[in-house]
């Protein structure tokens, strides 16, 4: 049998010297690009072979596979092989079945080299020939039988490695570089041929975090030595010129103030460059929402001077924008809401948003009975720093509830910080003035409060509408005066929620919430009753009505209370990529003088179905309440986007 050795044959010499085999990137700034190993491309693109792309009579064929080895290694042949993952689908003409089995060799060795076998052999019988060997044009039977037959050979590790102008260390740890030693670029380890191009850029990353920007590899040569079974590699880096930030230029803006965008990045002229810094000015300016496209390029060269010019490129959305949402209860009915946004008031990415909400809508239909919402949000970035907001709201609404209907106006003002990627908070002042009718057991009230209020976040999640690893914690405290009835109160919450993701893909997540608030103050009478907590909702405890779940106050009414505690439990599974399915359990109580016992806890459990669209997972909820009470629905059926929490 006529086999293709993956590598050159080695049986007249017991080494051979590989010098550049790697033809790809030097500069490295960003992932390999182009990278080869002894002729195999293992980063970039691929031009599509021009046969593949013509459409022809459709030929089929019958596949015989056989690896010579299991697990790891037999997978990644596998999944490398075109004729094995096209082995249900028909070829495009004769050219075109060719064609792939001629790449199968390119990319089967491209695997045994990313696992250390460099001296395997492999061979494709397309009708009892070589692939190889068969002209384009040649006649086959139809269908043909194929037989792949693949010999790994011996597994290499790495011999000799040898880095020339290594960065010095020990340096500050913001300035830290992983080492190529901990993906196994160690003498010993298995000679992976990816982990040769990893090893390269970290050593040019250790270069680049002390501030030399036109760190690259100058030269590599790379020795197979077949009798030994090792891979000798010998690297030299050239770190360049150092340099520090210089002048910063824009281009691109309509409307957007050029000085501002350079401030926003956090560059200081004259520091040392640095890829970290480079990184963080990027996620700043993306933050700002207002650019369709940007990107940093620093010049091609670091100037005499030692002061690398950077330029600031971009491409700015449409002013404004617009959207709207809706969700569906059963219990509270259908509710509709929209937003309009302007990204750039001013030039400097101010941001006034408009939001309008209707709920309650219900059969028959009975407007006195319908919530109504409106407000305002203007933002102002980088007020003090690059990662501070000044934030600005007013809003009114009308609630109508069982227990009372509320009329209110509020406002807040105050500032958003940014600490780092997954920690931020909020400190200002506040205001509000409601009205409270109808009120069964308190009777008519007016409230007038100011105060202020802080939060802090910590946030790891991997997406907000549909995360699947990370853990979410979020402190709220509002300290306050209430004037008409002359009381200090203070009210704070703490929610934690966690998701743990199993399976391929991670499409079996784990979820879990716990949230617990107190209010300190006078007695219920005297405390505003949308300060009070209430549970029950879709937001809350499915299988119970939107705040329903609440203090007795002796009269048959649902008041709030000082104490809140619930949690939720979730089981989601990903059938394919447009839908899904969920089991949950929630439980909640609020309490009026002492904090709730869990053994007295509200609990619904039910299951769901999910859509998934690029927007987030479309939500369909069916709960059942499990300690119904008198007043309590059999069941709730919810609508909405994105995870319950």
């Amino acid at each position: 049998m006529d086999s293709v050795d993956c590598v050159p044959a080695v049986k007249a010499i017991k080494r051979h010297s590989l010098v550049a085999l790697f033809v790809a990137s030097t500069t490295l700034a960003g992932p390999a690009q182009g990278f080869e190993l002894f002729g195999i491309q293992f980063f970039g693109s691929e031009a599509e072979d021009a046969a593949d792309a013509v459409i022809a009579d459709p030929r089929t064929y019958t596949l015989t596979f056989e690896t010579g080895a299991e697990g790891e290694v037999d997978g990644a042949l596998r999944g490398a092989s075109n004729l094995w993952g096209d082995r249900d689908e028909p070829a495009s003409g004769v050219a075109g079945l060719l064609a792939k089995a001629r790449g199968d060799y390119a990319r089967m060795t491209g695997a045994l080299y990313n696992l250390g076998y460099y001296g395997g052999a492999i061979s494709i019988l397309v009708g009892g020939r070589e692939a190889s060997s068969i002209p384009p044009d040649a006649t086959l039977p139809e269908p043909v039988d194929i037989v792949v037959t693949v010999n790994p050979g011996p597994q290499f590790t790495f011999g000799a490695l040898r880095i020339a102008n290594r960065a010095p260390g020990p340096v500050p740890p913001h300035d830290e570089a992983e080492p190529p030693e901990e993906i196994g670029f160690v003498t010993g380890g298995v000679a992976r041929a990816t982990i040769v191009a990893q090893a390269e850029q970290r050593l040019v990353e250790a270069w680049r975090q002390l501030g030399y920007p036109k760190a690259a590899i100058a030269s590599r040569d790379v020795v197979a030595d077949h009798p030994s079974r090792t891979l000798e590699v010998s690297i030299t880096v050239d770190p360049g010129a150092y340099a520090a930030v210089g002048p910063i230029g824009v281009q691109g803006t309509e409307r957007m103030d050029p000085e501002f965008i350079v401030r926003q990045t956090g560059l200081v002229p004259g520091a040392e460059t640095d890829p970290d810094d480079l990184d963080l000015a990027r996620e700043r300016l993306t933050r700002l929402g207002v650019f369709r496209s940007l990107r940093i390029e620093a010049a091609e060269a670091v100037p005499a001077s030692g002061l690398l010019p950077y330029q600031i490129i971009v491409q700015e959305q449409a002013l404004r924008r617009f959207g709207i949402g809706a969700s569906y209860g059963t219990l509270d009915g259908l509710g509709v809401e929209g937003y309009w946004l302007h990204r750039n008031l001013f030039g400097q990415a101010e941001r006034l948003r408009l939001d309008a909400r209707v709920a309650g809508i219900s059969w028959p239909i009975e407007t006195e009975e319908f919530d109504y919402a409106f407000g305002g949000t203007f933002t102002k970035p980088g007020i003090f720093t690059p990662d501070t907001d000044l934030v600005a709201s007013i809003s009114a609404d009308r609630s109508v509830l069982p227990l009372y209907t509320e009329n209110s106006v509020q406002g807040r003002v105050g500032i958003e910080q940014l600490f780092t990627d997954t920690i931020s908070g909020g400190v200002g002042v506040q205001f509000q003035h409601s009205y409270f009718e109808d009120d069964e057991t308190f009777g008519n009230r007016t409230f007038t409060t100011a105060g202020l209020y802080g939060r802090g976040v910590f946030d790891s999640r991997d997406s907000d509408l549909d995360p699947t690893e990370g853990f979410y914690i979020e402190g709220t405290i509002d300290p306050l005066y209430e004037f008409e009835y002359e009381n200090t109160l203070v009210r704070a919450t703490l929610e934690g929620r966690t998701y743990f993701g199993f399976g391929e893909d991670d499409n079996i997540v784990l979820a879990a919430r716990v949230r617990a608030g107190a209010l300190a103050g006078p007695s219920l009478s005297e405390i505003p009753p949308d300060l009070l907590f209430f549970a029950g909702g879709g937001g809350s405890v499915r299988g119970y009505a939107y705040r329903s779940i609440g203090v007795d106050d002796g009269m048959g009414n649902v008041t709030g209370g000082r104490y809140l505690l619930e949690g939720s439990l979730e089981a989601r599974m990903r059938f394919n990529d447009q839908f899904g399915g969920v089991a949950f359990l929630d439980g909640g109580y609020v309490a009026a003088d002492t904090f709730p016992d869990l053994e007295e806890l509200k609990l619904g459990a039910g299951v769901g179905i999910r859509y998934y669209t690029a927007l987030g997972p479309l939500r369909l909820d069916l709960a059942l309440p499990l300690n119904k009470g008198e007043d309590d629905p059999d069941y709730a059926l919810y609508v909405g986007i994105g995870q319950s929490f």
